[in-house]
């Protein structure tokens, strides 16, 4: 039986290698609450992903992941008074299609359902490196323009890993 949906990711900045401000610094031109909540669910999606859940060749990993849509754009709404609000969209893109199942992400779900509740909709979207490659050969507008005019929150690459304790929270 796993533990707690909960995944709890408060950071000691003196501890940990991973830095909120990077992700916060690449949303600036959100309100600071926005900041907030789209460093949170990108945590959440680099904490809760789940590979082990799927056989595949190698090992699982996020590589890239990528804002797109209004808040990308700069151009959300959020109406109080109708309570209507732009959604949060995130594609991730992992190193083999295996990982697209939807038992590795199920629990990023769930936390993000359990942690932010009503207060934003998030729609994610997982794509492969095969699948960006393949867009690339055939010039898939619809993808490419998406990635080009999104902003990466994370790309393993150039990012820290996850620390000790996110990998061991991870594992409940």
């Amino acid at each position: 039986m796993r533990g707690p949906l909960v995944c709890e990711l408060q950071m000691t900045p003196s501890i940990d290698v991973y830095a909120r401000e990077v992700v916060m610094a690449r949303v600036n031109h959100l309100v600071r609450r926005k900041q907030n909540e789209v460093e949170r669910i990108a945590r959440i999606i680099r904490a809760c992903f789940e590979p082990e859940e799927v056989q595949a060749p190698q090992p699982g990993k996020i590589r890239r992941i990528i804002l797109i849509g209004p808040y990308a754009r700069r151009s959300w709404y959020e109406d109080r008074h109708t309570i209507q609000f732009s959604d949060y969209e995130f594609w991730i893109v992992v190193n083999h299609p295996a990982f697209k199942d939807e038992r590795c992400w199920q629990r990023v779900r769930d936390v993000i359902d359990s942690e932010l509740g009503n207060r934003c909709a998030v729609d994610i979207d997982i794509y492969s490196k095969a699948d960006i490659r393949i867009a690339r050969i055939e010039r898939d507008t619809f993808i490419l323009d998406r990635i080009e005019a999104g902003i990466t929150l994370y790309r393993a690459s150039r990012d820290a890993p996850l620390n000790d304790r996110e990998r061991r929270e991870r594992r409940q």
